[in-house]
């Protein structure tokens, strides 16, 4: 399967036709235990769900398939993929370089839980090399961690020279690629050692379900974070795999909307006398325009802006909306506006990561390109 394209992965990846029945759709395995046939005679290696999942075991092939990795591993959420994945890779005492704009809920992972576990952390601007470099700590370094594009600043990393600096450190390159999906952006073959994915955005892509993932290459790194996925248990459940399986089919034809809508968003905005600054890699005179080109297929549909009045004409902005849903998240069908200052990024207020308070955050969707765009006409006024 891997000389086929993304498209083809995504629909055929760990999803061969049951052997059974024929059925083309992956069948829900809704169970908890599996009969031995004796003593230790496991069935295609299931035991209990926790450990193992056929319909899980699809989802993680297919992951694994489209982001061109070996290794796949499904949780119950992002935040439980990134957690585990700390816990088994780094120790007390041990330092991890994060973007000085990263999600909230990573930092908050960061400074508040894994912090007191005695984890230290140092913010980079990651499209900047050498303020990562200088951020690195020789010897104590275990991962530099790095979303591209960031939320909710859209900065763009260089995924290949930071595996560079990385790797002459002796860390590991962890790259969030939740933002871009697997359509637009490909980790692994630009040197990333470990993918992440929120699977509950563009990868679930409707809304309708909570998932994160793990994709990676090395074998033994692989065990040993299979060993925790089930020792510390935030697994992905089997309907909630079997949601994501049926996202990453039309994957592909989604982002490809996406980026349709946004870039029309973004032409719209840049023209628009309330608004200070758009923030989008496809835009020309975005600082990482160049390396978005590079490494990405497409520029994806998150867009931010900032507001010319300030804090509370962004917050009158979201409170207009109306095809625009006023939510948290992303990736979905639908399109969402927020304020990442009081909601999604409320946990960095105060920090070094604090982002501007007259920033909105778009997460265009699928609707009618003419529809969005009168309804950011009627949000921002005159």
């Amino acid at each position: 399967m891997n000389e086929h394209g993304i498209e083809t992965l995504a629909i055929h990846a760990g999803q061969d036709p049951d052997p059974v029945t024929g059925a083309v759709a992956p069948p829900i395995h809704p169970t908890s235990t599996y009969q031995q046939d004796g003593v230790g005679g496991l069935r295609s290696g299931y035991e209990y769900s926790r450990t193992a999942n056929p319909t899980r075991t699809a989802l993680e092939e297919c992951l694994a398939a489209i982001e061109h990795a070996r290794h796949g591993l499904v949780f119950a959420s992002g935040m439980a993929a990134e957690d585990t994945l700390l816990r088994t890779i780094c120790r007390p005492g041990d330092h991890v370089v994060i973007p000085d704009d990263a999600y909230g809920g990573t930092y908050r992972l960061f400074a508040e839980v894994l912090g007191r576990w005695g984890l230290e952390y140092s913010s980079a601007h990651v499209p900047d090399i050498d303020s990562v470099r200088a951020a690195i700590r020789p010897g104590q370094t275990s991962i530099v961690w790095v979303e591209t594009p960031t939320n909710p600043m859209l900065a763009v990393a260089d995924i290949a020279a930071l595996a560079g600096v990385s790797h002459e450190a002796g860390a590991l390159l962890v790259v969030d690629n939740t933002f871009a999906s697997p359509y637009l952006q490909q980790p692994m073959r630009l040197g990333a050692d470990i993918v992440v994915h929120s699977t509950t955005k563009y990868c679930g892509g409707h809304s309708d379900v909570v998932g994160g993932a793990l994709v990676l290459d090395d074998d033994d790194l692989a065990e040993r974070l299979a060993y925790h996925h089930n020792a510390i248990g935030a697994v992905g459940s089997p309907f909630d795999s079997w949601l994501v399986l049926r996202g990453l089919k039309t994957l592909a034809v989604r982002m490809d909307r996406h980026s349709d809508n946004a870039e029309r968003v973004v032409e719209f905005l840049t023209g628009h006398p309330a608004v200070s600054s758009v923030l989008y890699p496809g835009l020309p005179g975005h600082p990482g325009h160049d390396v978005a080109v590079k490494q990405m297929r497409r520029f994806g549909g998150m867009v931010s802006f900032r507001l010319r009045a300030g804090e509370q004409a962004a917050l009158d902005v979201c409170e207009r909306a109306r095809l625009f849903t006023l939510a948290e998240s992303l990736g979905g069908v639908e399109s969402l506006i927020e304020h990442p200052g009081r909601m999604t990024h409320a946990s960095v207020v105060g920090s070094p990561l604090e982002v501007p308070a007259d920033l909105v955050r778009l997460s265009v969707g699928l609707e009618t390109i003419d529809d969005i765009l009168d309804d950011l006409k009627q949000a921002l006024g005159r």
